[in-house]
């Protein structure tokens, strides 16, 4: 019975529907063309185009057809209609474009038009037709084609839906009423310009009393004050959209919103106990832990974080607290070592507090326990009176001199009996000992300032009645000086006096040194051993130093050579030390500005200061390179380069017996390798070395192939029958070692440098 009720309200409401829509639109209906044309009253003349006006006929406006419509018979949507249709029955109508033949049909005679399916206006809202008349003999067009829309017209078929639901909110505990919380949006796919098929109304269907909603901007509000989230911290919100503005008939939809209310700082912390109490043994390392305390806090996150202090019973500042990250407790560990002996106990005040306050509660909240810790006592090594000691001590003093004592004592309640010893590691000559019951420390060994001035020990001081525990103290010892060192000259001095000076001339001058170090300084005296020597007397510079000066100009080397003058030096210690040095004086031939030249007599006799021995050897060396110099060769060519060392074989000169032998090639590098030779020596068959040579300059210079050298050539071969042998030093055949360079330190100043280097090398080959 209700689908025939909704069957003839739809029938009626597209028959006023349709004769409504005609009625105005038939003012504004236009003529198609007519295939008769209108005959003008004048006829034109020959060659003049007549010109008719076409008449349009349609009768026609825009249609509408109703969605979702299931009748048993095709549903009318609207009639075309021309005035060329005057009941001749060749007249027929065609319909083409969206849905023609497959969802809209029209009578090819009267031009109805029909919806031959079930439409939805969600999924397509209208469509564009095109209707034209024609011949139904000839199918030709009778008129231009016309295009025309069918719109589907909306119905309330489609509920409200929540694409983005279900729905998560948040707001802080606490909120005032009001406080927005989230926002939700549902969708309608109805016309929302057509009716009230799409205007939605929200409200809550679960929820209440504790948020609402705005019921046309779907915002959710806290409605109830003073939520708290200790005591529920989730609801659970059902919020319904209806369309056709909420009124009865209209479809709905729902969703849900989970609200959760987040946490802010409104719980103190607080202690699960109000006092605590520990017990730690008195030898509890520094930074080890003595206890814990935990404040619990009902808030989460950084308001549920306290932090801990010590505000009172902690005078001593023994102790400190800091804060478990991970278990939020609070531990005590300490600052300075425990003593049982001075304070057994403490009463700590602890306090927790709130890291962070919130801006809506005020803060931070706090709350405080009573922490009582009890000392245990522990047996403690024994304490010196001082952590390091300092004695001192004169060098040499006698064997078990007493330099000082140290002293420890047990803190414990036993007070155990303590002995001492000296840690041997720090004394491995066994200096010093000490008395194990009363801690003197007395001298082993004489001390030696000079050698050690300062000596550090380690002594330790032990329980008798428990062995392990052990305290160390340092023990610095000073060695004091005494005057046990005479003076001396400060380094080995050796003089020299020119034949020429003048009396008065100052040959030397002296200084001394001493290994004591007295408090106000060095003072030294001199003095000639012998009081009136007749050729030499000093002078006080007055800056511990003396000038040694000649007393006459009569020194000649030939009546002595040298001279050695005794010098006394005081000191002014107590008691005074002195010692005996002697100056060794050598009398020497100096130019005319006073320069020493030679301070032996052989040197006298040869006036270029040269030995006979060396002489020789010089004079051998200048004959031999004016010999060489003949064989200076010379070309007019460029020279040969880096190849200008391989012109002529060395080998070859150093063998004469090769000359008839076969001769290579000089302008390439020989493959031969040459072992270092000895010194030559004359043979039984004497070559000349003049003629040897003058034999390969010839071959040189007639051989087209070799190219030439500008060079000089050392020859070391010295010729067959020389009784001098080869003169290079670098092959020589005796050894550095047999040769003795002492003669260089008779030549005077000048080569004394040079025998000291000479020796110095002898020395170093022994060693």
């Amino acid at each position: 019975m209700q689908r025939d009720l909704w069957t003839s309200l739809l029938l009626v409401w597209i028959t006023c529907v349709q004769y409504s829509s005609m009625a105005p639109l038939n003012n504004q209906s236009q003529s198609l063309q007519t295939a008769s044309a209108m005959i003008p009253r004048n006829r034109p003349s020959e060659g003049q185009r007549i010109l008719s006006r076409a008449k349009r006929g349609w009768v026609w406006n825009q249609m509408f057809v109703l969605e979702e419509f299931s009748g048993p018979d095709p549903i009318l949507v609207g009639r075309l209609h021309t005035d060329l249709d005057m009941g001749n029955k060749n007249i027929k109508y065609v319909l083409a474009g969206e849905g023609a033949g497959t969802i809209f049909a029209i009578n090819e005679r009267t031009g109805d038009i029909h919806a031959m399916k079930r439409l939805d206006r969600e999924e397509k809202a209208e469509y564009t037709l095109t209707a034209q008349v024609i011949d139904r003999d000839t199918d030709k067009p009778l008129e231009p084609p016309s295009e025309f829309i069918i719109k589907v017209q909306d119905i309330n078929d489609n509920p409200p839906q929540f694409i983005e639901g279900p729905y998560k909110g948040s707001v802080p505990e606490m909120s005032q009423v009001g406080t927005s919380v989230t926002r939700v949006t549902a969708t309608d796919a109805d016309d929302p310009v057509y009716g009230n098929s799409a205007r939605l109304v929200y409200s809550i269907l679960e929820g209440q009393p504790y948020f609402s909603i705005d019921q046309t901007t779907a915002i959710i509000r806290v409605a109830l004050a003073g939520m708290d989230r200790e005591m529920r911290e989730e609801y659970l919100v059902v919020i319904q959209a209806k369309d056709m503005g909420g009124h009865m008939g209209g479809l709905s939809g729902t969703t849900t919103v989970t609200v959760t209310l987040t946490d802010i700082n409104d719980n103190p912390p607080k202690f699960s106990k109000g006092s605590y109490e520990f017990t730690i043994p008195e030898d509890l390392g520094i930074g080890k832990p003595g206890g814990r305390v935990k404040a619990n806090d009902r808030d989460i996150g950084e308001n549920a974080k306290s932090a801990y202090s010590i505000i009172g019973g902690d005078e001593r500042d023994v102790f400190e607290i800091v804060t478990d990250a991970q278990t939020q407790e609070g531990i005590l560990r300490l600052k300075k070592p425990l003593d049982f002996e001075s304070k057994k106990s403490y009463n700590l005040t602890v306090v927790a507090t709130n890291i962070r306050a919130d801006s809506i509660t005020g803060g931070p909240y706090m709350d405080q326990a009573t922490v009582k810790i009890i000392i245990e006592d522990a047996d403690e090594p024994p304490v010196f009176t001082k952590s390091a000691y300092l004695f001192d001590v004169h060098e040499n003093a006698a064997i078990n001199t007493v330099i000082g004592a140290v002293a420890a004592r047990d803190q414990d309640a036993t007070h155990s009996q303590v002995r001492y010893f000296i840690d041997r590691h720090t004394d491995l000559e066994r200096q010093f000992n000490i008395n194990v019951d009363d801690g003197k420390i007395t001298l082993a060994k004489p001390l030696d300032r000079e050698t050690d001035m300062w000596h550090n020990i380690t002594v330790t001081a032990t329980e008798v009645r428990n062995h392990s525990q052990i305290s160390r103290a340092i023990v610095a010892i000073k060695v004091l000086d005494i005057n046990d060192n005479a003076p001396e000259f400060a380094t080995e001095y050796e003089a020299f006096l020119c034949e020429n000076g003048k009396p008065g001339q100052v040959i030397q001058t002296i200084s001394a040194v001493d290994k004591d170090n007295p408090s106000q300084g060095h003072t030294f005296h001199y003095r000639l051993e012998m009081l009136n020597n007749p050729n030499f007397t000093i002078k006080n510079n007055l800056n511990n130093s003396i000038s040694v000066l000649a007393k006459h100009d009569s020194f000649r080397r030939q009546k002595q050579e040298t001279y050695l003058l005794p010098i006394v030096v005081t000191d002014d210690g107590e008691p005074p030390m002195s010692s005996t040095n002697t100056l060794t004086i050598r009398v020497c031939g100096c130019s005319r500005d006073g320069t020493v030249q030679s301070c032996n007599v052989e040197a006298f006799v040869l006036p270029i200061g040269l030995s006979m021995g060396a002489l020789i050897a010089i004079l051998a060396c200048i004959i031999l390179l004016l010999e060489l110099t003949k064989w200076m060769f010379l070309y007019d060519e460029d020279g040969g380069g880096e190849e200008d060392t391989e012109a002529f074989d060395i080998a070859t000169l150093q063998n004469p017996d090769g000359i008839n032998g076969y001769l290579p090639r000089k302008d390439i590098k020989p493959d031969l390798q040459f072992m270092p030779r000895q010194g030559q020596h004359s043979g039984p068959n004497g070559v000349d070395v003049d003629e040897f040579i003058n034999v390969r300059l010839h071959e040189a210079d007639n051989d087209p192939t070799a190219p030439p050298y500008d060079s000089i050539q050392i020859y070391g071969y010295e010729g067959r029958g020389s009784i001098a042998g080869s003169l290079s030093s670098l092959e020589t055949a005796s050894s550095d070692s047999d040769q003795n360079y002492d003669y260089l330190r008779e030549w005077g100043p000048r080569f004394r440098r040079l025998g000291e280097l000479y020796s110095v090398g002898e020395n170093d080959k022994e060693t």
